[in-house]
């Protein structure tokens, strides 16, 4: 039965609420459950249940059948899991796929930034619709975008970005980046495309104190984030984190995704990434940092005692060719690891879930067939990206009172005939179909469609925002 057909039982029209979600019962019945639980709690046949927003009972067999109005959905031949979590990514990018396709992590950058210079709050808002669409459709329902990149004329581009997650209806961690260290300062960016230290540091707080929602059920977070060491100042970094805590967010940047990198910092600091994050007061349980490719043993072992999150980006580590962060190294030092997409520039698919695939992969590869099972590649893109965004407690597994963020997908067609485990099916085989895709018991995607935009107006958006962007950097 399609989704948007549902049977509601036994009064028709169940009730929902100001915001699209059901306010009397939802029944997801038959399906198979892998909750993501601290016992990693599966069922076979299984059902769940939430209302006003929030999980209220999951357990084996049928459900029972409210007594009042309820919807009920017949989800057999589907896998219900968390919905996925996304813990990196740059969404403007959306608007230059396809550009520097053979480049290193430096030169893909220098040719780029020429081109996002010209990046104004139309285009971003454009693009950032765009890849949070992609994203749904790949069973994610939150996500946290790095903006970094403010054109002195490019208008109001963290709004544009805010405006983008309402528009597509994710729940959304807006990270408000800056770069302070352009060319004439050994960075790498064009010195027009950098803010000086204090402005910087400004615009920050008062984007925080316009967007930041604390609340447990909030579908809108402000992190500070600097890009980089190689195009922020020391001053910036340290100014950032006292910042951040002042205001009781969390941090994020970039760190240790290159050799490079690596180089720089030994020459300017005399000291490795991760040492130069300790110093200027970047580790601890209130940080998570992107890619974490090249770390010493020593340095995993500093982000697994602070508590130091990671998000790890297979696909974009590979398009790069920066390298294979040491995941099975972090997990087993305590840290905790999430998956991200990355910007679209780097990874052109943008899709989510196939990021467990390749999390799985790049894992094996490094440690051999038992470093990652299908199971923790599901963790890492559920509870460790609710763990690294400091929502575990709200998201990241199927539990009762924890927020209705689900992904029901179809297992029961011929991409995923004959294998008999569901997690398996969904983690090894090709990328499902979403039958439905909940935020907070709202639907944003139903049938293997994103249901608040429409398809194709965004595509439209994104071509014209990218026709524009490129033919202004000729």
């Amino acid at each position: 039965m399609p989704l948007h057909r549902l049977r509601e039982d036994p009064g028709r029209g169940a009730a929902r609420g100001a915001e699209g979600a059901a306010v009397t019962p939802t029944v997801l019945d038959g399906v198979a459950v892998s909750t993501m639980d601290e016992a990693g709690t599966e069922h076979a046949f299984g059902h769940v249940v939430f209302e006003h927003g929030r999980i209220t009972a999951v357990g084996p067999g049928q459900a029972p059948r409210p007594t009042g109005p309820h919807t009920w959905v017949d989800g057999s031949g589907c896998l219900v899991t968390p919905g996925l979590v996304n813990t990196h990514h740059h969404l403007y990018q959306w608007a230059t796929r396809g550009l520097a396709q053979d480049a290193t992590l430096f030169e893909w950058l220098t040719t780029l930034y020429p081109v996002w210079r010209g990046l104004d709050a139309e285009i971003t808002h454009a693009a950032a619709s765009a890849g949070l669409a992609r994203l749904a459709t790949t069973g994610c329902t939150t996500a946290a975008d790095h903006h970094y990149v403010f054109p002195r004329a490019g208008g109001d581009q963290f709004e544009a970005l805010v405006g983008a997650g309402r528009r597509i209806g994710l729940r959304l961690h807006a990270v408000r980046g800056s770069m302070d260290r352009g060319r004439s300062h050994g960075g790498l960016p064009p010195d027009d495309l950098v803010e000086d230290t204090d402005t910087a540091l400004v615009a920050t707080e008062k984007a925080i104190d316009a967007h930041h929602d604390p609340s447990p059920d909030s579908v809108l977070r402000v992190a500070v984030g600097p890009c980089s060491p190689f195009s922020v100042s020391p001053e910036l970094m340290s100014g950032a984190a006292e910042l951040a805590r002042r205001k009781g967010v969390r941090l994020h940047t970039h760190l240790a995704e290159t050799l490079d990198e690596e180089d720089q910092c030994q020459a300017e600091h005399g000291c490795s990434p991760t040492e130069y994050a300790e110093r200027t007061g970047w580790l601890g349980e209130d940080v998570w940092l992107a890619h974490t490719v090249h770390l010493s043993q020593d340095a995993v072992r500093k982000l697994g005692a602070t508590g130091t999150g990671s998000a790890h980006c297979p696909t974009s580590n590979g398009r790069l060719g920066t390298g294979t962060a040491p995941v099975r190294d972090l997990l087993d030092a305590g840290a905790p690891v999430g998956l991200g997409v990355d910007g679209a520039a780097s990874n052109e698919s943008g899709g989510l879930v196939e990021e467990l695939r390749q999390a799985l992969l790049q894992a094996r590869q490094r440690g051999g067939p038992r470093a990652l099972d299908v199971r923790r590649a599901l963790w890492l893109g559920t509870m460790g990206g609710a763990r690294c965004l400091g929502r575990a407690a709200e998201i990241g597994s199927v539990e009762p009172g924890k927020l209705a963020d689900l992904a029901v997908w179809r297992l029961d067609g011929l991409a995923h005939a004959g294998i008999d485990d569901p997690v398996a099916a969904l983690v090894l085989g090709p990328t499902p179909e979403l039958k439905l895709l909940l935020v907070g018991g709202r639907t944003v995607v139903a049938d293997g469609e994103l249901r608040t935009a429409a398809d194709a107006e965004l595509a439209r958006e994104l071509r014209a925002a990218s026709t524009r962007l490129k033919e202004a950097a000729r």
